[in-house]
């Protein structure tokens, strides 16, 4: 059975956007993926999907989304890092990548942040793919509301 997994981060616009393009691309197969923030913000950032489209993972057609657009219970959450006061999710297994915002900075930045994403998400998806989810932080029955 496939994993509901949810990257969230404050504006859903690069981090948590490019691990959701990952995950979609090389894990489909066992999980079902879903991003979002806390904040509503109006794009993908365009360095974001520049970084992506030169690793050549299309994120073009994705937006950013809150957090009661995707499903109410998580198998795995992801938060990203970036401090963002996050309601309680309902999850099995809840990490923090404490990844930095590369927004404001230049493109090599933005490509720096890319492959630390596609390297944690990578290991994620073995991590699935061997039940191996040791040293997630388990967080079952946690009630939460928007």
């Amino acid at each position: 059975m496939k994993k509901i997994v949810a990257f969230v981060c404050t504006h859903n616009s690069c981090r948590s956007q490019m691990a959701e393009g990952y995950l979609k691309a090389f894990g489909s197969d066992i999980a079902d993926v879903y991003s979002a923030g806390t904040v509503k913000y109006p794009q993908v950032k365009p360095k974001a999907i520049e970084a992506m489209k030169c690793d050549g993972i299309d994120i073009a057609f994705q937006y950013p989304k809150l957090l009661k657009e995707i499903p109410l219970v998580i198998n795995i959450l992801v938060t990203m890092g970036c401090g963002v006061v996050c309601p309680q999710i309902p999850c099995e297994y809840r990490i923090d990548w404490g990844i930095d915002d590369p927004s404001g900075g230049s493109i090599e930045d933005f490509i720096k942040t890319r492959d630390l994403i596609k390297k944690k998400v990578v290991d994620l998806i073995e991590k699935i793919k061997n039940d191996d989810l040791e040293g997630i932080k388990e967080t079952t029955n946690i009630n939460f509301t928007f």
